[in-house]
Protein backbone atom coordinates (compact mmCIF):
# COMPACT_ATOMS: atom_id res chain seq x y z
CA UNK A 1 0.00 0.00 0.00
CA UNK A 2 1.22 3.51 -0.64
CA UNK A 3 2.38 5.55 2.32
CA UNK A 4 -0.08 8.34 1.55
CA UNK A 5 -2.76 6.31 3.37
CA UNK A 6 -0.61 6.19 6.50
CA UNK A 7 0.30 9.87 6.15
CA UNK A 8 -3.39 10.74 6.15
CA UNK A 9 -4.03 8.47 9.13
CA UNK A 10 -1.12 10.09 11.00
CA UNK A 11 -2.36 13.60 10.28
CA UNK A 12 -5.86 12.67 11.43
CA UNK A 13 -4.72 11.05 14.67
CA UNK A 14 -2.22 13.79 15.51
CA UNK A 15 -4.67 16.61 14.76
CA UNK A 16 -7.67 15.10 16.57
CA UNK A 17 -6.06 13.00 19.32
CA UNK A 18 -2.47 14.17 19.78
CA UNK A 19 1.06 13.09 18.92
CA UNK A 20 1.25 10.81 21.95
CA UNK A 21 -1.63 8.68 20.67
CA UNK A 22 0.00 8.40 17.24
CA UNK A 23 3.26 7.30 18.90
CA UNK A 24 1.33 4.75 20.99
CA UNK A 25 -0.45 3.41 17.90
CA UNK A 26 2.86 3.07 16.05
CA UNK A 27 4.39 1.20 18.99
CA UNK A 28 1.33 -1.03 19.28
CA UNK A 29 1.74 -1.98 15.60
CA UNK A 30 5.43 -2.82 16.05
CA UNK A 31 6.93 0.39 14.66
CA UNK A 32 9.29 2.75 16.48
CA UNK A 33 7.30 5.60 18.10
CA UNK A 34 8.78 8.20 15.73
CA UNK A 35 8.54 6.15 12.51
CA UNK A 36 8.12 8.37 9.46
CA UNK A 37 6.36 7.44 6.23
CA UNK A 38 6.54 9.08 2.83
CA UNK A 39 3.45 9.35 0.58
CA UNK A 40 5.00 7.40 -2.33
CA UNK A 41 6.61 4.80 -0.06
CA UNK A 42 5.48 1.19 -0.40
CA UNK A 43 4.33 -0.19 2.94
CA UNK A 44 3.46 -3.84 3.45
CA UNK A 45 -0.33 -4.31 3.54
CA UNK A 46 -0.11 -6.42 6.70
CA UNK A 47 1.78 -3.65 8.50
CA UNK A 48 -0.82 -1.09 7.47
CA UNK A 49 -3.63 -3.31 8.72
CA UNK A 50 -1.80 -3.79 12.04
CA UNK A 51 -1.43 -0.03 12.31
CA UNK A 52 -5.14 0.54 11.66
CA UNK A 53 -5.98 -2.05 14.34
CA UNK A 54 -3.54 -0.40 16.74
CA UNK A 55 -5.07 3.03 16.12
CA UNK A 56 -8.50 1.59 16.95
CA UNK A 57 -7.20 0.00 20.14
CA UNK A 58 -5.23 3.08 21.20
CA UNK A 59 -8.19 5.40 20.66
CA UNK A 60 -10.84 2.97 21.93
CA UNK A 61 -12.88 3.11 18.72
CA UNK A 62 -14.34 0.48 16.44
CA UNK A 63 -13.06 -0.11 12.94
CA UNK A 64 -16.27 1.40 11.55
CA UNK A 65 -15.79 4.56 13.65
CA UNK A 66 -12.16 4.81 12.56
CA UNK A 67 -13.11 4.21 8.91
CA UNK A 68 -15.73 6.97 9.04
CA UNK A 69 -13.27 9.41 10.63
CA UNK A 70 -10.63 8.47 8.04
CA UNK A 71 -13.09 8.83 5.16
CA UNK A 72 -14.24 12.24 6.33
CA UNK A 73 -10.66 13.45 6.92
CA UNK A 74 -9.36 12.04 3.61
CA UNK A 75 -12.09 13.73 1.57
CA UNK A 76 -12.41 17.02 3.46
CA UNK A 77 -8.81 17.71 4.45
CA UNK A 78 -6.04 15.42 3.20
CA UNK A 79 -7.05 14.87 -0.42
CA UNK A 80 -7.83 18.57 -0.81
CA UNK A 81 -4.11 19.26 -0.36
CA UNK A 82 -2.92 16.70 -2.92
CA UNK A 83 -5.79 15.71 -5.19
CA UNK A 84 -8.23 18.65 -5.24
CA UNK A 85 -8.19 18.76 -9.04
CA UNK A 86 -9.94 15.37 -9.10
CA UNK A 87 -12.96 17.01 -7.47
CA UNK A 88 -13.23 19.62 -10.23
CA UNK A 89 -16.13 18.97 -12.53
CA UNK A 90 -18.02 16.90 -9.97
CA UNK A 91 -21.04 18.76 -8.66
CA UNK A 92 -22.29 16.03 -6.35
CA UNK A 93 -21.38 12.83 -4.51
CA UNK A 94 -22.90 10.59 -7.18
CA UNK A 95 -20.67 12.06 -9.89
CA UNK A 96 -17.45 11.74 -7.88
CA UNK A 97 -18.18 8.23 -6.60
CA UNK A 98 -18.91 7.02 -10.13
CA UNK A 99 -15.53 8.39 -11.21
CA UNK A 100 -13.48 6.71 -8.45
CA UNK A 101 -12.28 3.75 -10.49
CA UNK A 102 -11.03 6.05 -13.26
CA UNK A 103 -9.46 8.37 -10.66
CA UNK A 104 -7.56 5.47 -9.07
CA UNK A 105 -6.29 4.37 -12.48
CA UNK A 106 -5.19 7.93 -13.36
CA UNK A 107 -3.52 8.70 -10.02
CA UNK A 108 -1.54 5.47 -9.92
CA UNK A 109 -0.31 5.46 -13.54
CA UNK A 110 2.95 7.08 -12.51
CA UNK A 111 3.33 5.27 -9.18
CA UNK A 112 5.62 2.27 -9.31
CA UNK A 113 4.17 -0.84 -7.61
CA UNK A 114 0.74 0.75 -7.12
CA UNK A 115 -2.07 -1.76 -6.70
CA UNK A 116 -5.12 0.38 -6.05
CA UNK A 117 -8.53 -1.10 -5.40
CA UNK A 118 -10.74 -1.30 -8.46
CA UNK A 119 -14.45 -0.61 -8.58
CA UNK A 120 -17.36 -1.65 -10.74
CA UNK A 121 -20.82 -0.18 -10.47
CA UNK A 122 -24.29 -1.69 -10.55
CA UNK A 123 -27.39 0.51 -10.39
CA UNK A 124 -30.37 -1.07 -8.61
CA UNK A 125 -32.53 1.97 -9.41
CA UNK A 126 -31.95 5.69 -10.07
CA UNK A 127 -30.95 6.36 -6.44
CA UNK A 128 -29.28 3.10 -5.35
CA UNK A 129 -25.77 2.11 -6.41
CA UNK A 130 -23.91 -1.07 -5.52
CA UNK A 131 -20.20 -0.33 -5.66
CA UNK A 132 -18.21 -3.54 -6.07
CA UNK A 133 -14.76 -3.49 -4.47
CA UNK A 134 -11.92 -5.57 -5.87
CA UNK A 135 -8.88 -5.66 -3.63
CA UNK A 136 -6.93 -8.26 -1.71
CA UNK A 137 -6.70 -5.86 1.26
CA UNK A 138 -10.20 -6.37 2.63
CA UNK A 139 -10.70 -2.72 3.58
CA UNK A 140 -14.42 -2.55 2.79
CA UNK A 141 -15.06 -0.55 5.98
CA UNK A 142 -12.63 2.11 4.74
CA UNK A 143 -14.49 2.26 1.40
CA UNK A 144 -17.79 2.74 3.23
CA UNK A 145 -16.23 5.51 5.35
CA UNK A 146 -14.87 7.20 2.25
CA UNK A 147 -18.29 7.08 0.57
CA UNK A 148 -19.87 8.69 3.63
CA UNK A 149 -17.06 11.28 3.60
CA UNK A 150 -17.81 12.12 -0.05
CA UNK A 151 -21.47 12.60 0.85
CA UNK A 152 -20.56 14.90 3.74
CA UNK A 153 -18.18 16.88 1.50
CA UNK A 154 -21.01 17.57 -0.93
CA UNK A 155 -23.53 18.22 1.86
CA UNK A 156 -25.52 15.09 1.04
CA UNK A 157 -26.81 12.50 3.49
CA UNK A 158 -25.89 9.21 1.83
CA UNK A 159 -27.11 5.91 3.18
CA UNK A 160 -24.09 3.62 2.96
CA UNK A 161 -24.13 -0.04 3.97
CA UNK A 162 -21.77 -2.94 3.50
CA UNK A 163 -22.89 -5.83 1.32
CA UNK A 164 -20.40 -8.46 2.44
CA UNK A 165 -16.66 -8.03 2.06
CA UNK A 166 -16.62 -6.86 -1.54
CA UNK A 167 -19.42 -4.33 -2.04
CA UNK A 168 -21.19 -1.38 -0.52
CA UNK A 169 -24.64 -0.06 -1.28
CA UNK A 170 -25.09 3.69 -1.54
CA UNK A 171 -28.50 5.34 -1.57
CA UNK A 172 -28.29 8.90 -2.87
CA UNK A 173 -30.79 11.51 -1.65
CA UNK A 174 -31.77 12.63 -5.14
Amino acid sequence: MKGTIICCLRDLVVEKFGKENWAAALTGAGFPPHQMFMPMQDVDDTQVQKLIESVCKTLGVTLVQAADAFGDYWVSVYSQKLYSHYYAGHKDAKSLIQAMDAVHVQITKSMPNARPPRFTYEWKNDKTLVMHYRSHRGLIDILAGLARGVGKFYGEKLEVSKRGTDAIEIVFPK
